[in-house]
């Protein structure tokens, strides 16, 4: 009985694998199992209840600067990802921090507006996370961990007729294994995906490319590498100057083709953003 729900279980994983592969917005394949309908409702269920803990904050001349900054971006996203409107908001807190939600919502950080010096680097960040969500990463997050729970139930039946104790360290050992050697890596890749399109993005929109590996800079200042780059979900800030400086030569010129039109944006910024961040 339990080889056969192991087969039919592995089976039905199986055919999500076929019928879900899809190509992101950079040309990789990459697998998506859930409707986006479905991951629009998770984002707004999750953006209500971030709304909910976090303090927001009510300063109008902010608003303007995300806002001016959000539109000049949305305005070039290919139509392919475009949607009518990106609801956001700043909340009121040091942390350094940015995020995008599936469904169209952008969180902002106050700690991320002062690190970001200007417009540009601001853009660099906002793309980046725009750039998230064009690419569907939840989406293939959540389905990476669906196929990967699968896999585990498999070994646990494979494995059903060790001891208890012996179950519990095999199951570990899996656990351990799949989380070092492809759950964390598919997240770097997903971020430096990521950085590729929110560059493009900010180019495009009329943002100077030149200033992405800039921030980095920033934050490599304030000791933001964390532990190592290998048990990291995210690239060290060297990584990512050297991968965004490696991709100026495509980006300038989208930059330098849209400042040859004019009318560039002129997002102002806050004052009391002067007063650098603190590290955490």
């Amino acid at each position: 009985m339990k080889r056969l729900v192991k087969t039919i279980a592995m089976a039905a994983i199986a055919l999500s694998v076929v019928s879900a592969c899809s190509t992101s917005p950079t040309g990789r394949n990459q697998l998506n199992l859930l409707p986006a309908s479905q991951l629009d409702q998770m984002g707004a269920e999750s953006w209500n209840q971030i709304k909910g803990q976090e303090k927001i904050l009510q300063d109008a001349e902010a608003q303007a600067y995300v806002a001016c900054i959000t539109n000049a971006i949305a305005e070039v996203v290919p139509e392919r990802y475009h949607r009518d409107n990106w609801e956001f908001e700043i909340f009121d807190s040091e942390t350094i921090n940015a995020f995008a939600l599936p469904g169209g919502y952008l969180g902002v950080y106050v700690g991320m507006i002062r690190l970001a010096e200007n417009q540009h680097q601001l853009a660099a960040v906002m793309g980046h996370e725009i750039g998230h969500v064009m690419a569907e990463h939840s989406n293939e997050r959540v389905s990476q961990n669906l196929i990967l729970t699968g896999a585990l139930v498999g070994t646990d039946l494979a494995f059903s007729n060790r001891s208890a104790s012996q179950r519990a360290m095999i199951m570990a050992a899996v656990g351990v294994g799949a989380q070092v050697g492809y759950m964390l890596p598919f997240s770097r890749r997903h971020e430096s995906e990521a950085d590729e399109i929110g560059m493009d993005l900010m180019a495009r929109a009329g943002f100077d490319p030149r200033q992405a590996p800039k921030l980095w800079e920033n934050m490599q200042s304030l000791g933001g590498g964390g532990g190592p780059e290998f048990l990291s979900t995210h690239p060290s800030p060297s990584s990512r100057i050297r991968d965004l400086t490696n991709q100026l030569p495509d980006a300038m010129p989208l930059y330098e083709a849209r400042s040859s039109q004019g009318n560039l944006p002129q997002c102002r910024r806050p004052a009391w953003a002067n007063e650098r961040p603190q590290q955490s």
